[in-house]
């Protein structure tokens, strides 16, 4: 089956990230200019859904409609909320300040993961940075106390990451996709699957694909992702200095390659499924381009809203 990505916005020149349907719009983040907007797929328009977002990259929802993104610029998970308004979380992990938050997903106890790199194309905000960068670069997780304090408790998930960027969630949300994505030489290029046990603790990880090298250099590897109803691995990979160039590609929950899509834009950053039963596939990229793909074949799976 050939995709066809049609250009539904941009490009900006400027990455385009995150992504979240909203039950009968896409919100994308434009992260230099700290907006997230929203496509209208039936009025075929484009306007603000958020402003001043300072640099929020990965967005998902949560219960309730809320919102959660990853603030890059102030270093922290942040709740829009649908009245408007916007509340902080914890920002320490065992008492320093965590990274720059990346991509994030939320599971069915609202409880967050997301990807804590210490670089990535969104850099830091403007100005000097009070805190140093943790010594470590990790999955996180945040988790919110019951009554009578409702407080937010934040601790380290993986401790074999270097370079995490995309995260995802099988449906039955016992597996935890983690893209270990260091594209320098010599760094390690995978997709990853960590076990989740009944403690919430993850397990020994499994590779499901390693990203290789040559005399070109080394093959991209996977930035966002996210997962259709049968578990399979929808990401964005690949780029056009070495390997197969930019690609999306579909990974069966065992790590097989079902399919392989050329992306007519360098360095795909996230892709997320709406429109009407969640069939259709939407990327975006590093140079501020959106996409849609209608009708990939499989479909969405999304616990909120």
């Amino acid at each position: 089956m050939t995709w066809t990505f049609e250009l539904v916005y941009g490009p900006l020149g400027t990455p385009l990230g995150g992504l979240a349907w909203d039950g009968s719009g896409m919100l994308f983040s434009d992260i230099g200019n700290s907006v997230i907007l929203r496509w209208d797929p039936r009025t075929h328009t484009v306007a603000p859904a958020r402003k001043y977002t300072n640099r929020t990259n990965g967005i998902a929802f949560g219960s309730e409609g809320v919102l959660y993104g990853c603030q890059s610029g102030s270093r922290r998970i942040v709740r829009f909320m649908p009245d408007g308004s916007a509340t902080t979380t914890a920002t320490r992990v065992a008492g320093k300040v965590h990274n720059n938050p990346y991509f994030l997903i939320v599971d069915r106890h609202e409880r967050v993961w997301f990807s804590d790199p210490g670089h990535s194309l969104m850099a830091v905000g403007p100005g000097p940075q009070r805190f140093p960068p943790l010594e470590h670069q990790s999955v996180l997780r945040l988790s919110r106390a019951v009554r009578p304090t409702f407080e937010w408790h934040l601790e380290r998930m993986t401790f074999d990451t270097n370079a995490p960027t995309g995260v995802s969630l099988s449906p039955d949300g016992t597996t935890l996709y983690v893209a270990e994505s260091d594209n320098r030489p010599g760094g390690v290029r995978e997709l990853r699957a960590y076990p989740i046990g009944d403690d919430g603790a993850l397990g020994r990880h499994t590779v499901l694909h390693a990203f290789g090298s040559d005399y070109r250099g080394n093959q991209r590897g996977v930035e966002g992702m996210c997962v259709d109803t049968n578990g399979n691995i929808i990401a964005c990979a690949g780029w056009q200095r070495s390997g197969p160039g930019p690609l999306v590609q579909v990974f069966s929950p065992a790590g097989a390659v079902l399919e392989s899509h050329a992306v007519p834009a360098d360095l795909p950053l996230n892709c997320a499924f709406g429109d009407d039963g969640l069939e259709s596939l939407y990327v975006t990229t590093a140079a501020g381009h959106l996409f849609r793909v209608r009708s990939v074949g499989r479909n969405g799976h999304m616990l909120f809203p």
